[in-house]
């Protein structure tokens, strides 16, 4: 490429001239191509060392002045190609110009101000996005591309310094990490080392330091492991590898590439070794440790961060900490764990100014809000720039009553007033609504408090401590705030952990989750998602309507319409939202719980923020979030107590109980009025605390557990103990817990009060941390994830057994990894809602590849046309794309088959498979995958397609008149070969053509083609002496003047690369096809008679006298002559056409062709190179002699 000139003292250090003229030098850098000796070998190990090839390209071209030895560079290339190029353009557009130039100041000035000019074009051409990226980093992304093979899509994140361990040598290089890929390359001494790592296929991510390989990450994949050390900053290459793990392993999980955030804002200044990826990515990480440690939503973005400290008026203090602004919220976080959290959402604010400056109070700013709270932050460093920000943000926020002040320690207010819209109707009143309304019961109360409304009174002494609890809650306010703006502190998480009352569980709820402030955001929308969502069949509410009686049954609030109808529309209102999630076993339990506590619209934004934010991956297909969370418990019980976990691991008990521990947070295995507490817990502090509990019910019960012999005593143990952690304080009537009934023996075991069980958790395992959790979890979400997708690639394997029948295990890990592993674009096309035989698809060009590397029908160049034809039989619903099974099928008839079904798929090849008719399901490749679509979504199709039947059809004979009608249809139809088509002349020439393709690397070449040129010419005959017997075809008249037809009627051809090799075989099946087709000997006719005879058919006619094997094409038609008068402009003869058994019997009368089509095909032997397409094939710069034998070419 062009750069901007520059002086070059020593032209010829470290550098070989190949080209020159009076002006230009082109010039090779030593170490690059071959020869050069030791100091090109040191040259090029220095280069790669010290990174020197990503400043200076291995070419460059020099301008020169006559006897000046001062050289200025104007140009330089990562190859010669590029480089060539560049100096032709010199020698075709600048020589003659510069030649008429008098001294050599003006040619100098000339040449830096053209070169200039053309750099200043390219920039203006160029994206924002890579305006962005500094030159020397997109010459490394040049570089990166170049080496590895990596299509231009492929992006670099950032590159590194370091040393790859291959064996006990370490190789020093640069590590390069790309969106997709980890990629090494070293060049030490003239020996490379290249590494090119999937991030979809790493299963563990750690960073380790030993004394082999000190401050080292390891990378491991399934079948290997690498080691990295020696990085200048380790921290920061590890977790930038980390987070393009986890995108990798969101992909697979549900599909999510990874897309650049254009919304970010520009840097001020390019910086060195950035990209523009690089700092996204660091955006993105800050963003979400943002929103986890504030519980806010996903779509809010961190705008900045700086230290201040906040007046704290019910502890008389300052407290350090750190002030973050968003586009929707103000939140401050101290710097001592717990000491202090307070979350301003910018909706509520009402005044931003700046205070007055003092020594004991500098730079600060004061912040009220609508409630009559003021916050007063102080030591703030860009204090006019902070409120800018906010000031700005305020102006975007639509609502009312805000006002911002910009002069120091004045009261004057500028108001920001918006307003929203009222949804109303026609009418000017507010829409009428079906299925909710505010007037419901269960709109504005919880079902708790509904049904306990007519119970008496109770005074005793729960209610009183009850009461305690409300007071002391409501002293709490009055000290810290009330609402989304409260103060939040350890005097909070201590009144958390002695229990919520009551009557504030809801309220609290919605405050700790975050789930209040999105509630207030969008009002109106739980009714818009409920008024949507009811009524629609889909494989969600089935779910649904099962699950709903099963919901607490033992709970008087859902043993009525009431409840089950409240619970209904939340669970159908959250599919609605989250399709991708749609509904999972365990939401009911937890939904039904809140539901107690909450109204609808609470008690779905609470769901929300469980499924979406606090417990994310929980409740999908797969449960991942709670395989992850139950690793890192064994993980955590392993750390904490070893004895146990050794034990436990040998019965294989931990990760049967933790399950279902995690996922209904205990309300499954614990009374209702413990289990209840432990949620308030979680609402606050989160997932730490079901981990804290989970451990300490362990550490109770860890004598007893280590004398278990069995898996079930263990499992009897845990579970009688759960059902005795009581809540005596619960004003509640007592709710008996049904797995208690059933696991309770002759003597009851002591109950175990639930404060002192948390209170325990906390004092022995309260050290855990949030972080370190997060960071555990990353561990095993990618072990989690590569171990569902290998389950489930496997299972589909077995699956397909049936078709390739005796298929061992290490055949079927080798088609799974043919198929997964040929194409890198397939995980694109991976669709999560589809049953997992039709998730991962591939499209043709995919297809033809495997086909050529595992197919067992060779045809030469006709082997991608016959690709081409069995995907189109194939793909079933015309979408371009095959899945699994279809695939595996396809491989089936080919591999398995006996002679008849393969003759069948072979047969049915060459018949339209563009066509759509009611005889594309007779071929047995169509028919099995019909089937097996039938098959997997036979459950989701027969719910939904009865419900549409029930809604349409008005009479009840009617719908079981339809019930039946659609049972019929999808009965597999058992399939013969009477009912497959008949073939007609052109279609058999093509099946003529292919079976000599397929026969020309057989070891019985010469057998095999008498057999097909015998086969041929009795089946020609068996067409003709048929045309006569059905449609009097031998009293037609054969002249083209009263045959022809209109083009458009005729069969059109596939348009397929003919074989220009010519056998004696192919001469002998040429000669049969036209022994056949002739009723007279043929005679010669010159290929210039040939070449004038016409016809409006698209089709070239010749004569089979002079026809030679080479000769059959695609728009051939064979035609002799009678005696002198010869049958010019003949076309193909509509009438004749052959049966599938009449090709079977004939084919059976030739012993090589009958042992040919029974031999069976050795999958293995095809396994191994197919294997090797895994790889990414690298480009590594060749010599220059090589290019050049390119160029010349």
């Amino acid at each position: 490429m062009w750069i901007t000139p520059g002086e070059v003292l020593l032209a010829n250090a470290l550098w070989v001239s190949e080209r020159a003229n009076p002006f230009f030098i082109l010039q090779r850098r030593k170490g690059h191509g071959k020869g050069g000796g030791i100091t090109g070998l040191l040259v090029g190990t220095m280069d790669v060392v010290l990174d020197s090839s990503a400043r200076v390209a291995p070419y460059r071209i020099l301008h020169q002045t006559g006897d000046s030895q001062i050289f200025c560079s104007i140009a330089c290339g990562s190859s010669r190609k590029e480089i060539t190029e560049h100096w032709e353009w010199l020698e075709t557009n600048l020589l003659q110009t510069l030649s008429i130039f008098d001294n050599n100041e003006e040619i100098t000035t000339f040449v830096k101000g053209k070169i200039s000019g053309i750099i200043a074009e390219e920039n203006k051409s160029k994206a924002a996005l890579e305006d962005e990226d500094s030159g020397k980093f997109r010459e490394a992304e040049l570089k990166m591309r170049k080496l590895f093979g990596m299509p231009g899509e492929e992006k670099l994140v950032n590159y590194y310094s370091c040393s790859y361990w291959k064996g006990r040598v370490p190789r020093q290089g640069w590590v390069y990490l790309s969106v997709n890929h980890l990629c090494f390359y070293s060049l030490l001494l003239g020996k490379e080392v290249t590494l090119v790592v999937q991030w979809t296929e790493v299963i563990r991510l750690e960073k380790n330091a030993t004394l082999l390989f000190p401050e080292s990450v390891r990378v491991s994949t399934r079948h290997t492991e690498h080691y990295f050390s020696m990085f200048l900053n380790v921290n920061d290459t590890f977790k930038l590898m980390e987070q393009l793990a986890t995108i990798a392993m969101r992909q697979l999980l549900d599909n999510e590439g990874f897309a650049a955030d254009h919304s970010l804002p520009k840097a001020c200044k390019t910086l060195k070794n950035v990209s523009a990826l690089k700092r996204d990515l660091d955006a993105r990480a800050k963003n979400e440790r943002y929103r986890a440690l504030f519980r806010l939503t996903q779509d809010e973005r961190l705008d900045g961060h700086t230290d201040c400290t906040l007046w704290t008026p019910f502890a008389k203090m300052h407290i350090v900490g750190q002030l973050f602004v968003s586009n929707n919220y103000i939140c401050f976080c101290s710097r001592e764990e717990d000491l202090c959290q307070l979350i301003i959402p910018l909706r509520e604010v009402s005044i931003v100014e700046k205070a007055d400056s003092s020594s004991v109070l500098p730079c600060p700013v004061s912040i009220s809000t609508k409630n009559k709270m003021t916050f007063l932050f102080a030591n703030l460093k860009d204090r006019d720039f902070l409120v800018q920000r906010i000031s700005d943000f305020l102006q975007r926020t639509p609502e009312s009553g805000h006002s911002v002040s910009q002069s120091e320690g004045s009261p004057s207010t500028t108001p920001l007033s918006s307003s929203l819209p009222t949804p109303t109707g026609a009418a000017g009143e507010p829409s009428q609504r079906r299925h909710y309304s505010p007037s419901l019961p269960t709109a504005t109360k919880g079902l708790l408090h509904i049904y306990q409304k007519d119970a008496p009174e109770e005074h005793g002494p729960k209610a009183t401590k009850e009461k305690m609890k409300e007071e002391s809650w409501n002293i709490h306010f009055l000290e810290f705030g009330r609402g989304v703006c409260m103060y939040r502190t350890s005097k909070t998480r201590e009144l958390v952990l002695n229990g919520i009352p009551e009557s504030l569980r809801g309220e609290l709820w919605l405050l700790f989750s975050g789930a209040q402030n999105e509630m207030d955001t969008h009002p109106g929308y739980y009714a818009e998602r409920v008024e949507q969502a009811m009524g629609r069949c889909t494989l969600a509410t089935e779910e649904i309507e099962r699950d709903l009686h099963r919901s607490m049954p033992e709970h008087h609030a859902f043993q009525n319409e009431m409840g089950i109808a409240a619970l209904r529309r939340v669970l159908t209102a959250y599919a609605c939202r989250n399709p991708g999630i749609g509904y999972c076993q365990a939401m009911n339990i937890v939904t039904s719980v809140l539901l107690l506590y909450c109204t609808e619209e609470e008690a779905f934004w609470l769901l929300v923020a469980l499924c979406e934010r606090m417990l994310p991956d929980y409740y999908n297909t797969r449960v991942v979030g709670a395989l992850v969370d139950q690793g890192v418990f064994e993980e955590l019980t392993r750390h904490c107590l070893p004895f146990l976990y050794e034990h436990m691991q040998e019965l294989g008990v931990i990760s049967t109980i933790s399950l279902s521990w995690f996922l209904t947070l205990f309300l499954s295995v614990m009374p209702f009025d413990s289990a209840v507490l432990l949620v308030d817990c979680f609402f606050y502090e989160g997932i730490k605390v079901i981990f804290q509990v989970a451990l300490a019910v362990l550490h109770a019960n860890m004598d007893t557990l280590l004398d278990c012999n069995d898996e079930g005593e263990a499992m009897t143990i845990l579970g009688r103990y759960l059902d005795n952690v009581v809540n005596k304080e619960t004003v509640s009537p007592p709710i008996p817990h049904l797995h208690a009934l059933l696991t309770s023996g002759d003597e009851p075991p002591p109950q175990i009060d639930v404060f002192q069980l948390i209170k325990s958790s906390c004092d022995k395992f309260g050290s855990l941390r949030a972080d370190v959790i997060e960071q555990m979890r990353f561990h095993q979400r990618l072990k989690v994830i590569q171990s569902l997708e290998d389950t489930a690639k496997r299972s589909v394997v077995t699956s397909t057994t049936s078709e390739l029948h005796p298929t061992s295990p290490w055949q079927a890990k080798h088609i799974m990894s043919c198929y997964w592993g040929a194409s890198t674009t397939a995980a694109e096309r991976h669709d999560p809602s589809l049953p997992y035989l039709e998730q991962y698809r591939i499209d043709l060009g995919q297809f033809c590849q495997l086909f050529g590397a595992l197919g067992t029908w060779p045809c030469g160049t006709h082997t991608a046309t016959l690709a081409a034809r069995l995907f189109r039989l194939l793909d079933m619903n015309k979408d371009g794309l095959i899945n699994f099974k279809e695939f595996v099928t396809g491989l089936s008839g080919m591999y398995h088959g006996d002679m008849t079904e393969k003759l069948k798929l072979l047969y049915n090849l060459h018949l339209p498979p563009g066509k759509q008719g009611k005889h594309n399901s007779d071929s047995p490749i169509t028919a099995r995958s019909t089937h097996c679509r039938h098959t997997a979504g036979h459950s989701h199709s027969q719910h939904c397609i009865q419900c549409n039947i029930l809604v349409s059809v008005s009479e009840v004979k009617d719908y079981k008149y339809y019930l039946r009608m659609w049972a019929m249809e999808n009965e597999p139809k058992k399939e013969t070969i009477k009912d497959l088509r008949r073939m007609n002349q052109e279609q058999f020439i093509e099946l003529c053509k292919t079976l000599y393709n397929m026969f020309s690397e057989d070891p019985l070449e010469q057998e095999l083609y008498h057999a097909i040129a015998t086969v041929a010419s009795l089946l020609l005959r068996i067409g003709e002496v048929g045309k006569k017997f059905t449609n009097n075809g031998a009293n037609k008249p054969t002249d083209t003047t009263n045959t022809q037809a209109p083009a458009a009627e005729l069969p059109q051809p596939e348009k397929e690369e003919p074989n220009g090799e010519s056998s004696s075989g192919q001469s002998l099946v040429c000669r049969a096809l036209a022994e056949a087709q002739l009723e007279t000997p043929p005679q010669q006719t010159s290929d210039e008679e040939v070449k004038d005879d016409t016809s409006v058919s698209s089709y070239s006619m010749v004569s089979t006298g002079s026809l030679q094997c080479e000769d059959i094409a695609d728009d051939t038609v064979l035609i002799g002559c009678a005696g002198e008068q010869q049958r010019r402009g003949s076309i193909l003869d509509g009438d004749w056409s052959i049966t599938f058994e009449q090709v079977l019997a004939s084919m059976l009368t030739e012993p090589p062709l009958v042992d040919y089509f029974e031999k069976k095909g050795d999958i293995q032997a095809r396994m191994a190179p197919c294997k090797m397409q895994r790889r990414v094939e690298r480009q590594v710069s060749s010599s220059s002699d090589h290019e050049l034998a390119q160029l010349s070419t």
